[in-house]
């Protein structure tokens, strides 16, 4: 498929991603129904929007080298840096065996699905295991699962918009759910409740403007006075030297640099 961006134009594919990524930040950060919907769903859309105008390319080297075979790594032990066990294991409670019971019915589903439309639909193994780990874990699990088992591109691409968009309904759901005035009547709404009676805090926020607001303790925190922090810095010195040794190399994207 032709396209206006070729798929080896990387610098302006970068910069097109890039925008719609800050893009989706801003919107959800500012705006209710852009934090309803999640900046992942805004940038999704841009995706399939620009895409369909044949503007950029469903797959390229800046796509599948550099974001799947760069980003995506780095990003999955970043995250996981930022877990408190212990927190998590005081304040979960009851909740963590709740999560347990939706895990065992999350795999439950994906083996009934596999049984009755495997020999239907095309590598149904591997979106079984991609919506999985998506539903027990969210996208890091999903990503993990599909560098995993080695799913193609296409097939992850596919199972992405599936997901997201199944998503997107389902938490349009609800929201109407929150708002119903027959749930509302009935069953409690603390953080809805809180922000009528004594109006917006900091928690009244969207949690989108909460997340990306500034944090001025961060490099107290996080820099100065960790002791894993000297190891990320190890970590992101080998990645650059990755990096470094691809360009040299010309592998992918950065034959041309």
């Amino acid at each position: 498929m032709n396209t206006l961006v070729s798929p080896e134009n990387t610098w302006v594919l970068l910069a097109i991603m890039c925008s719609a990524a800050g893009i989706s930040i801003y919107l959800e950060q500012h705006y209710a129904w852009a934090s309803k919907l999640s900046g992942a769903i805004i940038a999704l859309v841009f995706a399939l929007v620009l895409v369909n105008l044949q503007i950029i390319p469903t797959s390229a080297p800046l796509f599948d080298d550099v974001v799947w075979g760069f980003a995506v790594p780095i990003a999955i032990p970043l995250l996981l840096l930022q877990a408190n066990m212990r927190k998590i294991w005081k304040e979960t409670g009851r909740m963590f065996f709740i999560f347990l019971i939706g895990s065992v019915g999350t795999v439950a589903g994906a083996l009934l699905g596999y049984a009755v439309l495997g020999s239907y639909v095309p590598d149904l193994n591997s979106v079984a295991a991609m919506i999985t780990g998506s539903y027990i874990g969210g996208g890091v699990n999903f990503t993990a699962l599909a560098d995993a088992f080695k799913v193609k591109g296409t097939v992850i691409s596919a199972t992405v918009v599936a997901d997201n968009l199944n998503m997107a309904i389902y938490f349009l759901i609800l929201i109407a759910v929150a708002g119903n005035a027959f749930f509302r009547k009935y069953y409690t709404h603390p953080h809805i409740d809180d922000v009528a009676a004594n109006g917006k805090s900091e928690d009244g926020e969207t949690l989108a403007a909460k997340y990306w607001g500034r944090k001025r303790d961060f490099f107290k925190r996080y820099c100065f006075k960790s002791y894993v922090c000297r190891h990320c810095r190890s970590c992101l010195q080998g990645y650059c030297g990755l990096l470094r040794y691809g360009c040299s190399q010309g592998y992918g994207p950065f034959a041309d640099v």
